[in-house]
């Protein structure tokens, strides 16, 4: 066990995909936290008709769920997808014994590691990350007093302290997309290479070029093995230029709270993704996806008189719409980013 301060993103990395890491643990994500894939009634068909929607309009064989958990939505979409359509699971743990035989399986490395998707064979193919960029790893990094930005360290009890500055690299990334928030010119526009050098002390970063690397390169495996027209998605809480938030997103989950990130295996560490800088065709919300697959119809009130004509139907028209009410909510999973990129 390494407890002496260290980068963040080696720490990181350590707590969720090490041996004894978060993710490996028995309980599995959703002993932790809820996401629209689990734990949340109903929430998940709602998110697999989705998926099922989107793997139409592409015409795919197979649906790929890129780090799944523990197979939650792909048990959502085997109760509604066309027994043709190939389910496959793509995870850090192995197998889990409760997932059907209805889907299969392929372990991986986890974080930003991507495995060989050869299983693909030429295919069409839906692949979706849902809530995956999130957790991988990337550099944390805070502006010291003359507005340097410098990586943080961080002890395996979750003690802070301010490492060295950023590498070359890291800092185009920052140049590129990370808006100063001291820059006062129009919020709309992206801050380009030529933005401010210099940060307000105290000032926090996350450096999404990880994410961006990770992202590309599930996009580079894809593409040599799944038939041109095949697309991913991505899904994940995030942020664009215009909305950066000035101490950062860093956080964790501990059954079933948001806690202080501590590196030590025992929470989920978290940060939001920024969304822009990802390579993507389209990137839109949760909630105009789901509005623009369902309509406003299903969230109406139910006539009451229903039930006492036909219970069961009430009931039935009362489940939907507050599952599609959860996953469309503006303040909640609606605001959700969906980005996508075809292969081509």
């Amino acid at each position: 066990m390494n407890t002496h301060p260290r980068p963040w993103i080696d720490a990181w990395h350590d707590a969720l995909y090490g041996e004894a890491g978060f993710y490996r643990r028995d309980e599995g994500p959703a002993g932790h936290f809820a996401t629209s894939a689990q734990g949340i009634p109903g929430v998940a068909d709602v998110l697999a008709q989705a998926v099922l929607a989107y793997a139409e309009r592409c015409d795919a064989e197979v649906v790929v769920d890129f780090a799944c958990g523990r197979g939650e939505l792909l048990e959502a979409l085997a109760r509604f997808a066309d027994p043709s359509l190939e389910l496959i699971g793509v995870d850090v743990v192995a197998r889990p014994d409760a997932v059907s035989d209805r889907i299969a399986w392929v372990q991986s490395p986890g974080a930003a590691a991507v495995p060989d998707f050869d299983f693909l064979d030429g295919r069409r193919a839906l692949v979706v990350a849902h809530e995956w960029l999130d957790v991988v790893p990337c550099t944390v990094a805070e502006a010291d007093d003359d507005g340097v930005l410098r990586s943080v360290l961080v002890a395996h009890d979750g003690t802070e302290s301010v490492g060295e500055p950023l590498t070359e690299p890291e800092l185009d990334w920052v140049r590129r997309w990370w808006r100063p928030q001291h820059d006062t010119s129009d919020a709309t526009s992206s801050p380009g290479p030529d933005a401010a050098e210099t940060h307000l002390p105290g000032e926090r970063v996350e450096v999404g070029l990880t994410r961006d690397r990770a992202w590309s390169n599930l996009i580079e495996n894809v593409s040599r093995h799944a038939t041109p027209g095949s697309v991913l998605v991505g899904v994940d809480y995030g942020h664009t230029s215009a909305t950066r938030p000035p101490l950062g997103t860093l956080t964790g989950f501990r059954e079933g709270a948001e806690c202080t990130p501590i590196p030590d295996g025992s929470c989920d560490v978290t940060a939001h993704v920024a969304v822009d800088s990802l390579d993507a065709d389209h990137v839109t919300t949760q909630r105009a996806v789901m509005l623009d697959l369902f309509g406003e119809e299903p969230l109406e009130p139910v006539p009451l008189d229903l039930a006492h004509t036909a219970p069961p139907a009430y009931l039935q028209r009362l489940a939907v719409r507050s599952a599609l009410a959860a996953a469309v909510s503006p303040d909640g999973l609606g605001a959700f980013f969906w980005w996508v990129r075809e292969i081509r």
